[in-house]
């Protein structure tokens, strides 16, 4: 089975990441949590990445401010990047715009909510898995019959 290999660009992003192996964890999914700066430790990010590639692992990146993890980490593999930066009031939260602008052959998904990074996670795991897909299908129903219900009592 697939995992997910959570890169934080430093320790103050662990919130967010465990409450996306929080979700993971419900879709049964095992996930790695690491730190590796891009700017700071770019050898040792490039050597993760390696290391964890061999598994088709899906990545997910954390990294606020400017981010260079995402787009190292995805220029770096053959495997899915999502990028889940942190959200930050700083600068008119315009810290998301390094997520976004990548060069030409870059192209990590960028997913803001940590929930909806591990649900798409699951997503592409379950392409290749049919217990994760099944999971991902009675998530999505589960969904949908709240929002017939909330309509039905409204």
């Amino acid at each position: 089975m697939k995992r997910v290999i959570i890169i934080m660009g430093s320790r103050s992003d662990l919130e967010w990441s465990k409450r996306i192996s929080t979700v993971l964890d419900q879709f049964g999914i095992d996930c790695v949590l690491r730190i590796a700066s891009a700017h700071k430790v770019p050898l040792k990010c490039f050597e993760l990445i390696k290391e964890y590639e061999k598994e088709d692992a899906v990545f997910i990146t954390v990294a606020g401010r400017s981010n260079a993890l995402s787009g190292f980490t995805d220029a770096q593999t053959h495997c899915p990047v999502i990028a889940c930066p942190p959200y930050s009031d700083k600068f008119g939260g315009g810290d998301v715009y390094s997520s976004l602008r990548m060069p030409s052959g870059v192209a990590p998904l960028v997913v803001l909510e940590p929930a909806n990074a591990a649900f798409a996670a699951a997503k592409i795991i379950g392409l290749s898995d049919p217990g994760v897909q099944a999971k991902v299908r009675d998530y999505q129903a589960n969904l949908r019959a709240k929002l017939e219900k909330d309509d039905q009592e409204i």
